[in-house]
């Protein structure tokens, strides 16, 4: 779980790092979005550091699932972090629907990008804005029906002012599933086509990871997901899995795939991955 939080933590400090990303005069607005991402010949580096990613190449059709996996360090967080433009490559094209990232203006291609993190971001506000956030105008029944999807609203409606509670610094203090619940009735009101989700429920007690894994099946449900993966769920279920290690694509394919591979996926696997397993087969008596 420690990968996953490094590089939700990595997000974080883009997020707050002064931009030097910057729109081309002409930059197209990408009204709707299919969600085809392809990654071409890709490197990256931070500020002339070495390369942290190193001739990447992929394809990812509308609606696919994509699970990322390697070492910390391996270029994971990286590459989920170009794909909303939050850095730029120094070599190589991301493009969205065919068409490089930068070319399109910052606000309609993040309009399409829906993130999901270990420690999702809360503002100081009521419960009801913080899922409204990043869609104005939304309307009560669009947010309950978000919070609904999320598993979120049962929790929401035991708080005496319910979707008008206070959080953060002069509020209530939610559990990290309620957090993460709340961060995936946000995205679900985005309606966003292209999802980054990292699937570490590590913090939470198993009732409350079920919930959240319910409300993360439907949010990626028909839109193209990007998974810093921790689970054996989550890579099980991709319709492709990237192996990464020191900013190199080294294996790819499904989970059956790299396990007849015997490489570096099915080392993670018989030291991580397969205790998940056995512990499945033990709760369902197998």
């Amino acid at each position: 779980a420690a990968t996953a939080g490094a590089s939700a933590t990595r997000v974080f400090e883009i997020i707050d790092t002064p931009s030097e990303i910057t729109e081309v005069p002409d930059a197209i607005e990408l009204a709707e979005s299919e969600g085809a991402v392809s990654f071409e010949h890709v490197s990256f580096a931070y500020h002339n550091g070495p390369r942290v990613l190193d001739d990447i190449n992929f394809d990812v059709a509308p609606g696919q699932t994509v699970a990322l996996i390697g070492p910390t360090g391996s270029g994971k967080s990286t590459i989920i972090n170009l794909l909303p433009r939050f850095y730029d490559p120094i070599e190589g094209v991301v493009r969205i629907d065919g068409i490089d990232v930068r070319q399109l203006t910052l606000d309609s291609l993040r309009s399409h990008v829906g993130m999901v993190l270990q420690n999702p971001f809360l503002f100081s506000n009521t419960i009801g804005e913080n899922i409204a956030y990043g869609k104005t105008g939304a309307s009560d029944e669009e947010i309950i029906a978000a919070a609904k999807a999320a598993n979120a609203h049962d929790f929401i409606m035991h708080f005496p002012e319910g979707y008008d509670t206070l959080v953060g610094e002069r509020g209530v203090t939610l559990s990290g599933g309620q957090k993460q619940r709340i961060a995936i009735a946000r995205a679900l009101l985005r309606n966003p086509r292209i999802l980054i989700l990292d699937d570490s429920t590590s913090s939470v007690d198993t009732e409350t990871e079920h919930l959240i894994q319910q409300a993360l099946a439907a949010l990626m449900e028909n839109r193209t997901t990007f998974v810093i993966a921790q689970r054996l769920l989550t890579l099980k279920g991709a319709d492709m899995i990237l192996v990464l290690d020191k900013g190199r694509i080294i294996e790819r394919g499904t989970h059956d795939e790299l396990l007849a591979n015997h490489g570096l996926y099915r080392e993670i696997y018989d030291l991580q991955l397969r205790d998940q397993e056995e512990f499945k087969q033990l709760a369902l008596g197998d």
